[in-house]
């Protein structure tokens, strides 16, 4: 009983999706024919398929080019900045050295040997540093 019911609802299913048999000679040009299809539609998608992946590649390759320009141009401005930051740092470096011979200068001719070691004034702190 069961059998039967599996085997009847099968053969349903199965006529829903088998194609009817026709003699060799009729289904000849209709294979040719969905063959050459087949294989014209796959070469269409194979063509397409390039194309889209030599647009991508060109893509890239253009914001590559685009990209390594920017970096250039910001590897040449670091150079500048940093050779900015050289020339400051120098100029800072010869103003202290002005300002600490500046600094002797006024500590020896406005105050002499005596005031340093305790004259009449007592010691004295340097100008500009807090004991």
């Amino acid at each position: 009983m069961g059998s039967q019911l599996n085997s009847s609802a099968s053969v349903v299913r199965e006529s829903d999706s088998v194609v009817p048999f026709a003699s060799a000679a009729k289904s000849a040009p209709k294979d040719t024919d969905q063959l050459d299809t087949a294989g014209r539609t796959i070469l269409s998608l194979l063509h397409k398929a390039a194309g889209v992946a030599e647009t991508n590649s060109q893509h890239a390759l253009e914001m590559a080019q685009k990209l390594s320009h920017q970096l250039r141009a910001a590897e040449n401005r670091i150079a500048e900045l940093e050779a900015h930051v050289r020339y400051y740092q120098d100029k800072t470096e010869r103003s202290e050295q002005w300002l600490h011979k500046i600094y002797s200068e006024i500590e020896e001719r406005f105050f002499g040997p005596e005031d340093k070691r305790g004259g009449v004034n007592g010691p004295q702190r340097p100008i500009g540093r807090r004991a």
